[in-house]
């Protein structure tokens, strides 16, 4: 785990990432950094528009980047900075990613003051998938299977 003045200089990163790309209107008000070992391995500010990719946020780019840098899908023993807390999707990424730990300045209700409110998608979350604002419908459960069967069965696989 960091030590506190680390952690507030890794967070003061993530919140600069947020500031100066936002300044121009093209990007998103957000940055995140990657930290292993005392190191910033990944940084990311906001995508979304300027990348025409909706899941192109801040964290979402410097896990990315810290993925590609590192060679790995695998960031245990890295910690999160980011400058807002982390949106349904991005916090789903963290825990894929088996990050160790996740610090983060602004919370979800000041980025809904700001125009970017998740509430829905947590809303969205907690109702049947057949009852969500946009119907999920399960099909061909019995095919899709084989799949998950024949990875399984793999001694090849690797595991994540």
């Amino acid at each position: 785990m960091s030590r506190a003045p680390d952690n507030e200089r890794f967070l003061r990163e993530a919140i600069r990432l947020a500031q100066e790309p936002s300044a121009t209107g093209r990007f998103g008000p957000f940055g995140a950094v990657v930290v292993r070992e005392g190191e910033i391995v990944g940084r990311g500010h906001n995508r979304v528009t300027a990348d025409h990719d909706p899941t192109a946020h801040a964290e979402i780019v410097a896990m990315r980047d810290a993925c590609r840098r590192l060679g790995t899908f695998s960031l245990a023993g890295c910690e999160m900075y980011a400058s807002c807390e982390p949106c349904p999707m991005c916090l789903a990424a963290i825990y894929w990613a088996r990050l160790d730990r996740l610090y983060y300045a602004a919370t979800r209700q000041d980025a809904a003051a700001a125009g970017f409110d998740d509430a829905l998608i947590y809303a969205e979350l907690a109702r049947p998938p057949r009852e969500r604002s946009i119907p999920a419908v399960q099909m061909l459960r019995d095919e899709a299977l084989t799949a998950l069967q024949d990875w399984a069965a793999n001694e090849k696989r690797i595991e994540y």
